[in-house]
């Protein structure tokens, strides 16, 4: 294992370190590239790597795994969630990047052009951020490697599956969406909630790494237990709040709702309703904003659609 630090340059005149680890197999395989930490407070994905990092066997390994622990070093330091704290930007919604471009998307064009590029898959692990309940979840594009992205998420073990459309995008300029965009099979894999690292988390991100491992041919395949069949959902709906105002869900991760369902309510400093939050279509929460104090346009769910 080769233990290694990108420096990334142009990023509005300053540079950032980004250690990370190359394990090279006995044996020639594809190349995987496993991050994390693109939020700075989603912990249970960034110590699963680690963890990787410290417990593959070269001797054992087909190929060549990249892993990279925490690519957002700003947000994590800060305890920032969501951003990176320099320009307040989103580092999932600036993929490819921009050399010329602020900050972050100078910091997202290196890690595309660094990390993503030359992979010939990619796994990019997340959890819920400090605001947020999540149910286990993995997300993956329409592209022409959709059905190769599918199969990563299906073994990976999360009991719920997004799928993407190329023209609906929902969420875009994420590392998935860049990698699908240039033939690379990837997907986001979400485990763990409010930025909290438990190990039941951290264990079961290594656990789907592992068999995303396995799938492709890299590890003994012995190594993968069986997955659970998963929901899978096509497409799905952000719902944000009109007002500010104390957010109240009534409805948690993981729970079926029709369309039609009161999903929470907006309410003032007094308790009183200022707004229902209200299903559009028949949908399962994935994440939910935890936190009451919600401004106008906040986010306050992602409701994977069910037909």
């Amino acid at each position: 294992m080769k233990r290694l630090s990108l420096t990334a340059t142009g990023l509005a005149g300053d540079s950032l370190e980004i250690p990370y680890a190359r394990i090279e197999g006995a044996a020639d395989g594809p190349h995987l590239t496993v991050v994390a930490g693109v939020h700075g407070c989603e912990y249970t994905a960034q110590a699963a790597v680690m963890r990787l990092i410290n417990e593959l066997d070269e001797a054992q390994l087909s190929g060549t795994v990249t892993a990279v622990p925490i690519l957002n070093q700003p947000g994590f330091w800060a305890r920032a969630p969501f951003v990176v704290p320099v320009d307040d930007k989103n580092l999932n919604r600036c993929f490819p990047g921009d050399p010329n471009g602020t900050y972050t998307e100078a910091l997202a064009h290196a890690i595309f052009t660094n990390f993503i590029q030359p992979a010939d898959y990619l796994l990019d692990l997340h959890a819920g951020d400090v605001p947020e309940g999540l149910e286990p979840f993995c997300i993956y594009e329409e592209s022409p490697v959709a059905e190769k992205a599918r199969e990563l998420a299906l073994v990976y073990g999360t009991g719920h599956i997004v799928r993407q459309s190329r023209d609906g995008r929902t969420v875009g300029g994420t590392t998935s969406a860049a990698a699908a965009d240039i033939g690379i099979p990837a997907i986001v894999a979400e485990w763990g909630a409010n930025g909290i690292c438990d190990e039941a988390s951290v264990a079961a991100h290594t656990q789907g790494v592992t068999n995303v491992l396995a799938h492709l041919g890299m590890v003994p395949a012995e190594l993968a237990r069986p997955a659970a069949v998963p929901a899978e959902h096509d497409g799905w709906i952000w719902l944000r709040a009109a007002v500010r105002g104390w957010w109240q869900p009534w409805i948690e991760v993981g729970q079926q709702a029709s369309a039609g369902d009161v999903l929470g309510v907006m309410l003032d400093p007094f308790g009183a309703e200022l707004e229902r939050i209200v299903a559009p279509a028949a949908g399962c929460p994935m994440f939910i904003t935890t936190s009451p104090a919600v401004l106008a346009d906040g986010l306050l769910l992602g409701l994977a659609k069910v037909e």
